[in-house]
């Protein structure tokens, strides 16, 4: 069976999710403080939960090619990494539209927001390793991205140690129930579009390896 086939029913799942959360988030109540402009915590939030998700995978597939030598673990981490940048992206730009608003500034250099950057920034740096580093790069790469999903716990819990203008972790769960559902339907889309961009690249990656083998064999 032709593996791309399986993508098509969850795609058009995801793709309609996406349809939908503009309607689900437009029908939930204005927050009383910020009002319209909070609504960017609907794709704020779920684009900083993929971007966590995205570089714990790619530590826990980095320490499994640094310490077991498993060359698909080391594509898995590769996609990985990719996609924690391109979340991160989103992160990093949506967060500055809400803060504009909600605090008159775009950027501060609080506990939360300048760890994330720093985080991004770690990312960054193991796929500039990956593609200019030279022989033995990988596993430099590897060393670095354990370290990236080392600093996700700090960066979730930030906000909780130091004082900050950013909100807690808590206000997730202080979400009034009209709030909650539009929340939770956008969290699952943006996890389920990770899952299935994350399935995508790998199974690209693993193809890219098979050719490089093929033209390495031809060679010989």
């Amino acid at each position: 069976m032709d593996t791309r086939k399986l993508f098509i029913l969850p795609l058009v799942a995801i793709a309609a999710m996406f349809a939908y959360a503009p309607y689900a988030i437009h029908a939930a109540p204005y927050e009383s403080t910020m009002g319209l402009v909070q609504k960017i915590f609907y794709f704020h939030v779920p684009a900083a939960m993929a971007m966590f998700l995205s570089a714990f995978v790619c530590g826990i597939a980095s320490a499994v090619f640094l310490f077991g030598r498993k060359e698909k673990a080391d594509r898995l981490a590769l996609s990985a990494a990719e996609l924690t940048v391109l979340f991160g992206l989103i992160v990093l730009i949506s967060g500055p539209l809400w803060a504009r608003k909600a605090w008159g500034v775009w950027w501060q250099w609080d506990a939360r927001l300048t760890s994330t950057l720093i985080l991004w920034l770690v990312f960054q740096a193991y796929l500039l390793l990956r593609r200019y580093g030279g022989p033995g790069s990988d596993r430099l790469a590897a060393g670095v991205a354990i370290f990236g999903a080392a600093n996700v716990p700090f960066v979730y819990w930030s906000v909780n140690v130091w004082r900050t203008l950013h909100p807690p972790t808590n206000v997730v769960r202080t979400l009034e129930p009209e709030m909650m559902w539009p929340f939770m339907w956008s969290a699952i889309a943006y996890l389920g579009l990770y899952g299935l961009m994350l399935a995508a690249r790998y199974r690209l990656e693993n193809r890219r390896a098979e050719l490089e083998e093929i033209y390495l064999a031809a060679e010989d």
